[in-house]
C-alpha cells in the first residue's frame, strides 16, 4: 500500500504550487448546520474501497434524507494535486478519506478546509477518539483542519531466513542500538545473503526522509517533530547521531545509493526494510519476516519507542453545502464500530487511543498486527507548519548530499538545512 501511496505522492510539491491561491485558512462559513446529501472521495486501494462501500451502505440505509454519494479519488498525478485543483475550482467533495497531513497546511492556506473545531463537539470528539496523539495535527491557529484517521506506524522488518543463513538469531535479532544494528548489518553483508542489509529509497523526493531519517529521529528524541514552535529541532546531538548512523550505513555499502526498481525486501535484494503494517498482507508467506522497533543510539524499550506514523487523515472541505451532515458522517465513519471494521478490512491502525484494548479479539486473532497496534500510540507526524512540502524538500536535498552521498559534512548539512527551514516556516 505504501508503495502505491508514495508513487502517487511524487507530484505533490509541484501540485501544491500549481493549485496554490490566496485566501485564509478555511473555516465554517454560514452553512455549518445545513443538512442533505453529500459527496465523499476515498482512496483507490482495494481494501479501502471495500470498507468505504460498506460504510456508505450502512449510513444510507438509516438516513434517507441525507444520502452519501461516494467515489474513488479521480485520477491524477497525485491525490494531492486532484484535491488542490478541486479546491481552486470550488468543487471539492464534502469529505476526502485520504488527506495527506503534509498537504493540509497548503489546503488550509487555499481556504479549502473547514476548521473542525468550529463544530460544538469538534475538539471533544477528536481528542476523545485519538487522545494526546491528536495534538500534533492542530494547525497554528489552534484548530483542527483534519481529523486524525489512520496510521501505518513503521518498524524494521527483517528476513528471518537471511538472518539464520548469516548465523544470526532470527527470533532475537540484535537491532536495538546503533552499534548492534551496524554489526548485524555487517554480518549480513559479509555473509552475502543479500546485496544490502537495508535499502531505503535513496531518491530525492521530499517524502523519502519519512522512511529513513525521520522514524529514527522520532525514536531517538522520544517523539520530537522535525519542527516545533516554529524552529527546526534536528540540528542537535540527537539529529547528528541519527544522520551519522545512516552515513555509516551508506559509507560501508550496507545500504545502497542507487534506486532499486521493485520491492527490495520482497525480492531479497535487502535483508531489512522500514515499513508499516500494510506490508504484512503484501509480503504474506513470500518472506519469513519478523518486526522490531527502529533502533536508537543507546537502545530503547519497545514499549517506549516512537516512530513515524505514515498517517492519512480526513478533510472536510469548505465547498461542501451540507456541512452538518458531513460532520455527522465523519463521526460515523470513525466510530468504534466502523474503526473496528476498518481494522478488519485493511489491517491499518485507526488513530484511536487504547487501540489494542478496544479490539482485543482482532489482535488475538491477528497477533502479527498487535505490535503495530501498540506502536500506533507512539507516533510522530510531519509537523503542521507553513510550506510543509518545501520544508521536507529542503531537508531531503541536504540529507541526500550529505548522508547518502557524503559530499557535505553532516554538521554542515544539519546547520544549513535548519536555517533554511526556519526561514520557510517563518514565511507563513
Amino acid at each position: 500500500m505504501r508503495r502505491v501511496i508514495i508513487t502517487a505522492a511524487g507530484a505533490v510539491a509541484a501540485a501544491l504550487v500549481l493549485t496554490a491561491c490566496g485566501g485564509g485558512g478555511g473555516g465554517g462559513g454560514g452553512d455549518m448546520e445545513a443538512r442533505g446529501d453529500i459527496t465523499i472521495w476515498y482512496s483507490n486501494n482495494e481494501a479501502e474501497i471495500a470498507w468505504g462501500k460498506q460504510m456508505v451502505e450502512a449510513w444510507n440505509a438509516d438516513h434517507p434524507d441525507e444520502q452519501i454519494k461516494a467515489q474513488e479519488i479521480p485520477a491524477g498525478a497525485s491525490s494531492e494535486e486532484v484535491i488542490g485543483a478541486a479546491i481552486t475550482a470550488g468543487n471539492a467533495p464534502c469529505l476526502v478519506f485520504n488527506t495527506s497531513p503534509a498537504a493540509v497546511p497548503q489546503f488550509q492556506k487555499q481556504g479549502g478546509l473547514v476548521n473542525l473545531s468550529d463544530f460544538p463537539d469538534g475538539d471533544d470528539y477528536i481528542l476523545e477518539r485519538s487522545g494526546e496523539v491528536a495534538e500534533q495535527y492542530r494547525s497554528e491557529d489552534g484548530g483542527f483542519y483534519q481529523l486524525p484517521w489512520k496510521a501505518n506506524p513503521v518498524m524494521i522488518f527483517y528476513n528471518k531466513t537471511m538472518f539464520a543463513d548469516a548465523g544470526l538469531d532470527p527470533e532475537n535479532p540484535s537491532l536495538s542500538t546503533y552499534d548492534e544494528f551496524l554489526e548485524t548489518a555487517r554480518t549480513l553483508k559479509d555473509a552475502g545473503v543479500a546485496q544490502y542489509a537495508i535499502n531505503p529509497a535513496p531518491t530525492s523526493e521530499f517524502f523519502q526522509s519519512w522512511f529513513d531519517f525521520y522514524p529514527l529521529y522520532a525514536a531517538q528524541t522520544g517523539g520530537t517533530l522535525l519542527v516545533e514552535d516554529g524552529q527546526a529541532t534536528f540540528d542537535s546531538d540527537d539529529g547528528r547521531a541519527v544522520a551519522e548512523f545512516w552515513r555509516t550505513l551508506y559509507e560501508e555499502q550496507l545500504a545502497g545509493q542507487e534506486q532499486y526498481q521493485g520491492d527490495a525486501f520482497a525480492d531479497g535484494y535487502a535483508a531489512m526494510a522500514i515499513v508499516g503494517p500494510w506490508a504484512i498482507a503484501v509480503y504474506g508467506d513470500s518472506v519469513e519476516w519478523g518486526a522490531v522497533p527502529v533502533p536508537t543510539e543507546a537502545g530503547t524499550a519497545p514499549e517506549e519507542t516512537y516512530t513515524f506514523s505514515d498517517a492519512k487523515n480526513i478533510g472536510l472541505f469548505t465547498a461542501c453545502e451540507n456541512k452538518a451532515t458531513a460532520w455527522d458522517v465523519l463521526k460515523f465513519a470513525t466510530s468504534e464500530e466502523q474503526d473496528g471494521i476498518w481494522l478488519e478490512t485493511t489491517g491499518q491502525m485507526p488513530l484511536r487511543q487504547n487501540l489494542t484494548e478496544t479490539y482485543p479479539d482482532y489482535f488475538e486473532a491477528n497477533p502479527a498486527y498487535e505490535q503495530f497496534g501498540d506502536q500506533a500510540s507512539r507516533t510522530v507526524e510531519v509537523p503542521n507548519v507553513p510550506n510543509s512540502v518545501e520544508v521536507w524538500q529542503t531537508f531531503r536535498d541536504g540529507y541526500s548530499e550529505s548522508v547518502i552521498f557524503g559530499e557535505v559534512p553532516v554538521d554542515e548539512f544539519l546547520t544549513d538545512a535548519a536555517s533554511r527551514i526556519d526561514e520557510l516556516v517563518a514565511q507563513g
